[in-house]
């Protein structure tokens, strides 16, 4: 797996000497290509395994504040080749820094499944969405089942799952499944550069914590989750971070937080 140092916004584009995953650093953030548009972006056992290293060092790295995701040519990821270590997505949803699927082109099976482990997605407008996997007499096995019904709600989910039906980019803009859809390529990157910048300019530990109360606030009760979001907001308050602000609030100036 290469890494490239690279500042410029994030752009998918083939790797030279035919690399199947493009791991490029590009300042405080790591963007990941899968590069088989031959094959759908389909992800091998190899680049699996690759992908798993990289979200256990996008953890370790205090300089990476973030994992993008997205694919090369027309296609963002129709599935996984046999054999993909079943870790892999959970690898990814369980990063505690912020992700981002650039979901470029169809995200089917599998594809969908990783796409939904993300804390955000964002899509081109010609983008499809599918889970088929039961028309061919199989189960998504990547938490298909539990994360699309918690995004889109139920009844749609059923929909998609039983009928194997694939929505285009306004329904899964309507549903909640992405958030924010783009005409072209081209405003699809600009779109991921305004979405990464944003997430760069805020407080690293406020990010994470936020992230953490959201998610693990799915298998609480309300009471319950409000504790959580009690006792992270007490914790934050004793970070160098949370007196930057402060101090930057007071200043009129912008804050630079360093993430301790």
């Amino acid at each position: 797996m290469a890494v490239r140092r690279n500042s410029r916004p994030p752009r998918a584009r083939r790797a030279r000497g035919g690399r199947e995953l493009i791991v490029e650093a590009r300042g405080r953030f790591v963007l990941a290509t899968l590069n088989r548009p031959r094959a759908g972006n389909r992800i091998t056992p190899v680049m699996a395994s690759q992908l798993i290293e990289l979200a256990e060092r996008v953890e370790d790295d205090d300089e990476i504040l973030m994992l993008a995701i997205t694919g090369a040519g027309a296609v963002f990821c129709i599935g996984f080749e046999p054999g993909v270590d079943s870790r892999l997505v959970e690898s990814l949803a369980a990063l505690a820094k912020p992700t981002l699927a650039i979901i470029n082109g169809d995200a089917f099976d599998e594809g969908l499944e990783l796409a939904l482990a993300l804390d955000l997605r964002i899509a081109a407008a010609r983008a499809r969405f599918a889970m088929t996997q039961p028309q061919r007499g199989r189960l998504p096995r990547f938490g298909g089942t539990q994360r699309l019904p918690r995004i889109i709600g139920a009844p749609r989910a059923l929909r998609m799952l039983l009928t194997g039906e694939a929505i285009d980019g306004r329904a899964a803009l309507a549903s909640g499944l992405v958030g924010e859809l783009a005409a072209s390529p081209a405003r699809l990157r600009k779109l991921a550069a305004e979405r990464i910048e944003s997430l760069l300019k805020r407080a690293p530990l406020a990010v994470r914590m936020a992230k953490e109360a959201v998610i693990k606030g799915y298998d609480m009760t309300l009471v319950q989750g409000i504790r959580l979001e009690e006792d992270l907001y007490a914790l934050l308050q004793t970070t160098a971070d949370r007196s930057e602000g402060v101090r930057a609030f007071l200043d009129k100036r912008r804050p630079l937080f360093k993430g301790s």
